[in-house]
């Protein structure tokens, strides 16, 4: 099985070496790079050539990246103002294209092989209008990605319009051929379940997320740790699901220093190495 850790985990502080060396000791041999500007400057051509060099020297390469979804994400905080490509409004809706097609210029310098996209915020109304925003903004990132060898994987996130449901309709009826699917196991464990969310997404999943919850609330938990059933899961994903540990930074009072990359990661390693047996007994 192939580790592959979402930096998401680390999205309050700089990505730097001390993250991308811990996450090589930790077993990992792959990141999906989550963008946020205070985590990493996707727009910086030097980042770009720095990370490159990054993970050439602890041998792991870049999966994915993630769609920026958020503007002004200062380095101590996880929220700042949401983009929404199915923002009904032209302007702001074609700014947060171009703040996505800044992302997707990363390829040009580190080579990946999808762009992990959200729809919608969880707060945007399904509603047709955004619908037509979206497809508009898919149609013309589709191609910006295809040009730069990266494949657009629409993900499901709560919220009324990106369900896999929705998702799969979306598809079917824009005929977007090139567009796939990033399964995220937490976020289908909130709404309608995994089995029934697969149903929709099955045939078009090129990655998956992976993290646990009790089925409220986003909670981002080392897989094990919440209410979903892995093992049922697991056999239920398609074979050979490249699988992304996405986790949650635990929440710190204030003025209190993080925790070494190292230890955020231990439970992570041994969430997977509880998965990988999981598969094998699968197998």
């Amino acid at each position: 099985m192939q580790r592959i850790l979402s930096t998401y985990l680390f999205v309050r502080r700089k990505l730097g070496p001390p993250i991308i060396e811990a996450a090589a000791q930790s077993g990992f041999t792959a990141i999906e790079l989550f963008c946020a500007g205070g985590h990493f400057d996707y727009q910086s051509l030097t980042e770009a050539r720095a990370l490159g060099s990054w993970l050439d020297a602890h041998g792991l390469g870049l999966h994915a990246v993630h769609a920026p979804t958020q503007r002004d994400l200062a380095p101590s905080r996880e929220s700042g103002s949401p983009i929404s490509i199915s923002d009904p409004e032209r302007v702001r809706r074609l700014e947060a294209v171009d703040e996505i097609k800044r992302a997707l210029d990363l390829a040009e310098g580190v080579p990946f092989r999808f762009l992990v996209l959200h729809v919608a915020t969880s707060r945007d109304p399904d509603e047709p209008r955004r619908w037509d925003a979206a497809f508009n903004s898919i149609e013309h990132l589709a191609l910006f990605a295809k040009q730069r060898g990266v494949s657009i994987a629409l993900e499901n996130t709560p919220g009324e319009m990106p369900t896999p449901a929705n998702l799969r309709r979306f598809l079917d009826q824009t005929r977007l051929t090139d567009v796939r699917f990033c399964f995220d196991v937490g976020h289908a464990h909130m709404g309608g379940g995994i089995a029934v969310a697969l149903e929709s997404m099955r045939d078009r999943i090129v990655t998956a997320h992976i993290h646990d919850n009790h089925g409220e609330k986003d909670e981002h938990l080392v897989p094990f740790e919440g209410t979903i059933d892995w093992h049922a899961t697991l056999a239920a994903l398609p074979p050979e699901t490249p699988l992304t540990l996405e986790l949650r930074a635990p929440e710190l009072p204030l003025g209190t220093e993080p925790p070494e990359p190292a230890a955020l990661l231990e439970a992570g390693r041994a969430a997977l190495d509880r998965v990988e047996q999981a598969q094998s007994a699968r197998a």
